[in-house]
């Protein structure tokens, strides 16, 4: 019996005894540059379980298809979400995905996009994030990368404490200059090169969301955030040191030509800076979640926390499910999906399969396997799934989705094109 013919199997029997659910096991992701915020339930002990010259966990990765992008010494499978099945990590949702995609996710996105376009995760960050971007679409395309437009939401499950810096630097302030910018790259290696002097901070408050185009700069602070976005790990750092410590020029041109790694006026190309000097940035982009279905007499409520699109384009969105102990609701969406279990206790059923435990863990090991995350299949989600709340507190649940899915998905109050007119030229 060949390789290929027991995943299938393993495949079909994990699809058919989950009723369309797969349960997955966290996926854990470090970042060198970084310090870990201690906030995802990962245990103290488990924050460098890859070792301290890969830095700590500071992040967890949700149905995700996508390596992580995290130089040398990066693990084969770093990124990838693993299916459990008899209790096991038996096989990537991303071989899922290439073995049986039409299924899983629905012919129409195979045969657009090839496989499952997107991911989210949680990043959770002792202190702010340096001033970065992540490529537009021409741009990555000249490393062989794809652009990774993305949003934020902030869980005030996971943000009772806001850690160092809860603000996030966002675009550049009206009447900066190539010139101003060009001034800091050439500072890189004295120190910190004032980049920040030109850009603006907004508080974060927990409970809201942002997002964040391609080519935009900014520089996240430090609550724990949901993060849907393209799949992508493309980004180049504009800021040389954070914090005090220094941060690497290759962080810069890491997915830049090579023969424009010393190009400044590359480097300056790359920023959007039409969108970054937008003087109505925070009306552009900033999220509050909208009420989609339920309420307090209903016993649940499902709130978008992430909508908008971008470049008129939908490429993902996300919602916020709260379910009042002792009820049980059938969720309907048009697609596919990716969970995230933020709080409760309860189960997760579709047809007449008995279930998945919904259980929330108060601290998780490396490596252990855990009941609070799970990929939703495309027919499955269409038919419904049931979310039975069988504990004494709300069960909260995140869930996205990918691109197009939604017939009704809102856009943000102000459009970003309609202000780009207020902008000189």
């Amino acid at each position: 019996m060949t390789n290929n013919h027991v995943l299938r199997q393993q495949i079909k029997l994990a699809y058919e005894q989950g009723a369309g659910i797969f349960r997955l096991a966290p996926t854990w992701v470090p970042r060198s540059f970084l310090m870990p915020g201690r906030r995802l339930k990962l245990a103290p002990q488990d924050i460098y379980a890859l070792g301290a010259h890969r830095g700590g966990i500071d992040e967890r990765w949700f149905s995700s298809t996508t390596l992580a992008d995290n130089g040398p010494g990066t693990e084969a499978d770093e990124g990838l979400s693993y299916v459990v099945y008899q209790n096991q990590r038996a096989f990537t949702l991303k071989d899922a995905i290439e073995e049986d995609g039409a299924l899983l996710i629905g012919q129409e996105m195979m045969t657009v996009y090839g496989g499952w376009p997107v991911y989210s995760k949680f990043f959770d960050n002792l202190g702010p994030i340096p001033f970065h971007l992540h490529q537009m679409e021409a741009d990555a395309k000249r490393v062989g990368r794809q652009s990774k437009p993305e949003a934020y939401y902030f869980p005030p499950q996971l943000n009772a404490v806001e850690n160092r810096f809860p603000h996030t630097y966002f675009g550049l302030e009206p009447g900066t200059t190539r010139e101003d910018i060009r001034h800091c790259l050439e500072r890189w290696d004295g120190g910190d090169n004032h980049i920040l002097d030109y850009a603006k901070a907004f508080r974060l408050r927990p409970g809201t969301g942002w997002n964040v185009p391609a080519g935009i700069l900014h520089a996240p602070g430090s609550l724990v955030t949901f993060e849907p976005q393209w799949a992508s790990d493309v980004f180049a750092m504009y800021q040389s040191m954070v914090e005090e410590r220094p941060v690497g020029w290759e962080l810069l041109v890491k997915d830049v030509p090579l023969k424009h790694h010393h190009d400044l006026d590359y480097l300056l190309d790359l920023i959007d800076w039409q969108a970054n000097l937008n003087p109505e940035f925070r009306q552009s982009h900033y999220i509050e979640p909208l009420l989609v279905d339920g309420g307090a007499e209903a016993g649940y409520e499902d709130k978008w926390v992430v909508y908008g699109r971008f470049q008129n384009r939908q490429l993902f969105s996300a919602k916020e499910l709260t379910v009042q102990p002792g009820v049980a609701m059938t969720l309907k969406d048009p697609g596919a999906f990716g969970m995230i279990l933020l709080q409760g206790y309860g189960r997760i059923s579709s047809g007449r399969n008995p279930g998945h435990p919904l259980q929330t863990p108060a601290m998780i090991r490396y490596g252990e396997l855990t009941h609070d995350e799970y990929f939703v299949t495309a027919r499955a989600a269409l038919e419904g799934v049931t979310i039975e709340n069988l504990g004494s507190e709300p069960i909260v649940i995140l869930r996205y989705f990918g691109p197009d899915t939604h017939e009704d998905l809102p856009d943000l109050k102000h459009d970003t094109a309609q202000n780009l007119a207020l902008i000189p030229s």
